[in-house]
């Protein structure tokens, strides 16, 4: 059976540079295969090690996130794009991680990972279907608000008038979708949480609309 064949079963999946070479082991340069392939376009790298066979059926750029630098999980504009609550359409991918920030671009986007602190980390996070076979780790609409008030450098909310700016102008979110946020889930997460004065705001202003 052909290598071309054979690397459909994880065609819909980045695959790890030594999953190449265990299919590849025909040849007796598998790492001159595999730069020839991504010459002729036919395998993408996304990094060092890791890549993604050009075909109809590409992995989605937010599961690709997921894997590309681990562990993370979708977040800020993103995440919030992706659930309708800000109306520009985002073309990066960014990411939460608790390890050093990180940023990657390749032919398939940019992916970048911002640090937040542990265990602030692990609150919030929801696997979703992206379309058939496709998921991602993400922030649910609750925690990719609180993140992107905590990674907006110089953004500190000291009153509910602040917070109704930054949601309403700088982000320009829907009053009603907000609604439905579960603030007290987003208390709990307070404690462990920076900037926990400007949050506090924020969670207030959702609650009085």
């Amino acid at each position: 059976m052909s290598f071309e064949v054979l690397i459909q079963k994880y065609a819909a999946h980045p695959i790890p540079h030594q999953v190449l070479l265990s299919l590849l082991q025909g040849y007796k340069r598998p790492n001159d295969k595999i730069h020839s392939l991504i010459n002729e376009g036919k395998l993408i790298s996304l990094k060092k090690g890791l890549y993604v066979w050009n075909s109809d059926s590409l992995p989605e750029n937010f599961s690709i996130a997921n894997i590309l630098y681990t562990p993370s999980y979708v977040s800020l504009e993103s995440a919030l794009s992706f659930y309708g609550l800000i109306p520009e359409r985002v073309f990066s991918v960014s990411s939460m991680t608790f390890k050093t920030s990180k940023k990657f671009s390749n032919s398939l986007g940019n992916f970048e990972y911002i640090k937040i602190p542990t265990p602030y980390y692990s609150f919030g996070i929801k696997r979703i279907s992206i379309r058939d076979g496709q998921f991602s780790l993400m922030a649910t609409a609750e925690k990719a608000l609180m993140d992107k008030v905590i990674t907006t450098s110089g953004t500190i909310i000291r009153s509910e008038i602040s917070a109704q700016k930054f949601l309403f102008e700088n982000l320009r979110m829907d009053d009603e979708q907000l609604k439905i946020f579960n603030t007290k889930e987003m208390r709990t997460w307070l404690e462990f949480a920076p900037k926990k004065e400007s949050l506090l705001n924020v969670i207030k202003t959702i609650e009085n609309l």
